[in-house]
């Protein structure tokens, strides 16, 4: 069974342009402990949900897990691959307007990098994004 994450990152650091680029990456620079328990809760083949903060504020894309989570020195990283951009990013404004996003990690814990996403979850982020069509 997959499972579904969402991923922050700081496009001046490292954006979604970059690893659409590159085509796969390590995620690294981790070092918050629940976003580290989460991190390292990852399987190949989980979903991704791509995350800009800072001005943007807005899913951008998807990728996919492709490592197990593995300690690199004093962190732990996963390999994760482009997807897909998304047809239109979804905002925080519009996450927070989407009742099926209410319980969505990033409305409450903002500072969290790494985060749990629900199977309605994605499929709301994705339905938001005009990517899969409404119930």
């Amino acid at each position: 069974m997959s499972h579904y994450w969402l991923l922050k990152t700081e496009p001046s650091t490292y954006s979604f342009d970059d690893l659409e680029r590159e085509r796969s990456t390590t995620w690294d620079g981790i070092r918050n402990a629940q976003a580290l328990i989460n991190l390292r809760a990852m399987h190949p083949g989980d979903g991704l949900l791509i995350y800009h903060s800072g001005k943007e504020r807005a899913v951008v894309g998807r990728g996919t897990v492709e490592s197990a989570p593995r300690t690199a020195g004093k962190v732990t990283v996963v390999d994760v691959r482009f997807e897909a951009r998304l047809a239109s990013p979804v905002t925080l404004a519009q996450i927070k307007q989407e009742p099926d996003l209410a319980g969505l990690p990033l409305i409450r814990n903002t500072r969290l990098s790494v985060m749990p996403v629900t199977a309605d979850e994605w499929e709301a982020v994705l339905r938001c994004a005009g990517m899969i069509r409404g119930r």
